[in-house]
């Protein structure tokens, strides 16, 4: 961000803010306030019935557990109990992955949980006591196939400041000082990829966009043929940020295996849809509140833009803007085929939730709505296996020597800051 110009235009939420302290659930037709603080602990706070200390307590004396994976709800459920699970780590699990807690699999959602088990044998105390090592590298997945590094002329090729690689920022050092929960831009997300884009092509970076990639072919000199819609790209190595299971249609024959692997990641669909509203209040003020499986399947959650990015809101008459999330892991039996599903029906359903769970009675002045098909990888019980290192992706691609990396979301987290992290780590190994 600050390398393309755009340090002066964000917008930050830092941890003091009530879109970082205040996060709600909404179950039993009423909300309720996330549990923080002492207080949180020490005396059952709704919707919990008991003491969170009760929760944590437990932990401490339970016994580690022996399988290599498990669910997540059932590893929370035995660590922290029942209620935990049902109610904050199934909305959790709903609001990151739009996903069902009891088929989404601790080791691969939560590695942090898992690992800190198996060091401590308590959840609590591995995180407390950490592993005394530094992880090293990180997340993108081409095997242990080497590959040249590509040489580069300098910091300055790809960075305006010439600053070194890797070095922190200013902007990282204030976004830590101030713990910033979440961000955003003057001009909105958008204006980043933009911005991104221009600051490439200035640099002779040829981009081809909205060009879908046909196939994927190895010639006799072991470089890759992309043919495209419009044309053919010859490459020495591809570093592929598609869905899984986009790949695995445009890979050759001989890959056959890998493309099997990506084709059991599966996916959820998504309705995102954007509320505008005039002259009213919301009830409460914080980030948003997420909903159990068990309150309200269809919904997963409503985000209150207004009150982390104002900036954003209409001028003039005081505007509240909302996010309302349907369906995930529920799209099919919530509202049928994702790709067929009348918008009208999504509407109405977020309207109602939003009048039923805030109570603004009025119609919105504004609505966007967009159906996001397959859009969130489910890291399902056993995913460690065919992602994890050394494992069955990984394997193959080193023994096949293929000079591919695979980053994005299917593999090693969802989150943008996942991703981001994910494509620098492969893009550092290419550099060397």
């Amino acid at each position: 961000v600050s390398e393309l110009g755009l340090e002066g235009d964000v917008l930050p939420v830092p941890g003091d803010h009530p879109a970082s302290r205040n996060r709600f659930l909404y179950t039993g037709g009423a909300l309720h306030k996330m549990p923080s603080g002492l207080g949180g602990l020490l005396r059952p706070v709704p919707p919990f019935s008991r003491a969170l200390l009760w929760s944590g307590v437990r932990d401490l004396l339970a016994p580690a557990g022996t399988e290599p994976d498990e669910s997540v709800h059932a590893f929370v459920h035995r660590r922290f109990g029942r209620e935990v699970a049902d109610i904050a780590v199934d909305s959790l699990c709903r609001g990151v992955f739009a996903g069902d807690c009891r088929a989404l699999s601790i080791r691969s959602c939560f590695p942090a949980l898992f690992e800190a088990e198996r060091r401590r044998r308590s959840v609590l105390l591995g995180l407390a006591l950490g592993s005394g090592e530094r992880r090293a590298g990180g997340n993108a997945w081409r095997g242990d196939t080497p590959v040249p590094a590509l040489r580069h002329t300098g910091t300055l090729a790809l960075s305006p400041t010439g600053k070194e690689r890797g070095a922190e920022s200013g902007l990282s050092r204030r976004a830590r000082a101030e713990r910033w929960s979440q961000w955003s831009l003057r001009g909105g997300m958008e204006s980043l990829p933009e911005a991104l884009a221009a600051f490439l092509r200035l640099r002779g970076v040829e981009l081809r966009c909205h060009t879908p990639l046909r196939h994927l072919s190895r010639r006799p000199d072991s470089r890759w043929q992309l043919t495209l819609a419009d044309g053919t790209v010859t490459a020495d190595h591809v570093i592929s940020a598609l869905p899984a299971a986009a790949l695995a249609e445009v890979l050759p024959a001989e890959a056959e295996p890998l493309a099997q692997e990506l084709r059991r990641i599966p996916t959820v669909s998504v309705a995102v849809v954007n509320l505008q509203y005039e002259g009213v209040a919301l009830p409460v003020t914080g980030f948003g509140h997420l909903v159990p499986s068990s309150e309200d399947a269809s919904l997963l959650g409503i985000v209150y833009d207004s009150v982390a990015f104002p900036q954003h809101d209409a001028t003039g008459a005081a505007s509240v803007r909302l996010t309302v999330m349907l369906g995930g892991a529920w799209f099919g039996q919530s509202f049928g085929d994702p790709a067929t599903v009348a918008p009208a029906l999504l509407l109405r359903r977020a309207q109602a939730a939003v009048r039923e769970q805030l109570g603004l009675e009025p119609a919105p002045t504004r609505s966007i709505l967009r159906v996001h098909q397959a859009c969130i990888p489910q890291y399902t019980l056993g995913h460690w296996q065919r992602t994890g290192k050394g494992q069955r992706i990984g394997r193959f691609l080193a023994e096949q020597r293929l000079p591919l990396s695979l980053v994005g979301a299917s593999y090693a987290g969802v989150s943008v800051n996942d991703c981001i992290a994910s494509a620098k780590a492969a893009v550092g190994r290419l550099l060397g």
